[in-house]
């Protein structure tokens, strides 16, 4: 059994969040900080285990535990654990914004998380604070280090690419990619439904640095059917690689591999739909996984072409952190 929508798409790849909550105030994010909402509390660790299970027997065979920032939740190596000795999963990947990274690093690798990806949209230690609300750089720094010691072998820096705040960055990123087996992947900022003004003001379309590095020689490489939204290069100089993730491509949404499942148990089918279907009722018992795997069949054939980002709609995205990004 896999999932398939009505365009050939067969999805492999579950956004799985475990929180809204993040204590970041990211600018393009959540600027005043997270607030939380009234209402039920955010799945527990066996209805977790249950929606997991129900997505790998379904075909997905990697799951990433995204937020808000899933490192805030107080059983969280536990909840990697569950997923991680699943059997279908091959890949259990992780983003964070790296607060806790150096003093966790081993104990999240232990929980048999393979694949790690790291917020981090500058390398000045002034514009990252100026841009996150926090004076966290080296500790992220640190943290990366601490992430090569404990075995990880996939690590990712994602760097959010805006106008006027770090753009004038990149040939740094890039530099990080020459000694060390890093991928610097830079995402093109996306429009959501409280940050228009700021999206205006500081997006910049992806291509602009698609041109650089042709221009220095980097090449483009064949992705897996499992990966992200990213379209990476490479160099014969680096170690490392550069990987893209440009939204407004007219044809960045033909290759969707990826589902999400909020941490209140809603399928979104799109980062910017119009709506979550909610299944949490399937999770209360294990004898439910069937029926939802029924649920998951028949949501995925519903799904659209695309987003209409370049038509400024946004969905029901508020913002990033709401569904896990």
């Amino acid at each position: 059994m896999t999932l398939s929508d009505g365009f050939g798409r067969t999805f492999r790849y579950l956004r799985l969040s475990i929180t809204e909550a993040c204590n970041f105030r990211c600018s393009y994010c959540l600027p005043d900080g997270y607030k939380k909402r009234p209402g039920p509390a955010p799945l527990s660790r066996v209805e977790l285990r249950r929606a997991a299970t129900a997505f790998s027997e379904l075909g997905l065979t990697k799951i990433r535990l995204t937020g808000g920032e899933p490192t805030l939740r107080k059983d969280f190596e536990q909840i990697a654990a569950d997923i991680s000795a699943l059997q279908q999963v091959r890949t259990l990947a992780l983003t964070t914004n790296g607060y806790r990274l150096e003093k966790r690093a081993h104990l999240w690798r232990a929980a048999g998380i393979n694949a790690l990806n790291i917020s981090l949209d500058s390398l000045d230690r002034e514009r990252f604070r100026q841009i996150t609300g926090h004076d966290r750089r080296d500790e992220v720094l640190r943290g990366i280090d601490a992430a090569f010691e404990a075995g990880f072998e996939t690590i990712k820096i994602n760097v959010v690419y805006m106008k006027g705040l770090n753009d004038h960055e990149v040939g740094d990123f890039i530099n990080l990619t020459r000694e060390r087996p890093l991928s610097v992947r830079f995402i093109e900022l996306m429009e959501t439904g409280e940050h228009a003004a700021f999206f205006t003001r500081h997006h910049i379309p992806a291509d602009t640095i698609a041109r650089k590095l042709y221009q220095q020689g980097w090449t483009p490489k064949l992705k897996a059917a499992d990966a992200g939204p990213a379209n990476n290069f490479i160099h014969p100089d680096h170690r490392g690689s550069i990987g893209l993730i440009a939204p407004y491509s007219k044809d960045f949404c033909q290759s969707c591999n990826r589902l999400r499942f909020s941490s209140f148990g809603n399928l979104h089918l799109c980062l910017f739909g119009n709506f979550g279907l909610p299944l949490r009722r399937y999770l209360q018992h294990d004898e439910q996984i069937g029926d939802l795997k029924q649920q998951l069949i028949k949501a995925v054939r519903r799904k659209t072409a695309g987003h209409q980002l370049a038509q400024h709609q946004t969905g029901m995205t508020g913002n990033l952190s709401a569904i896990g990004g």
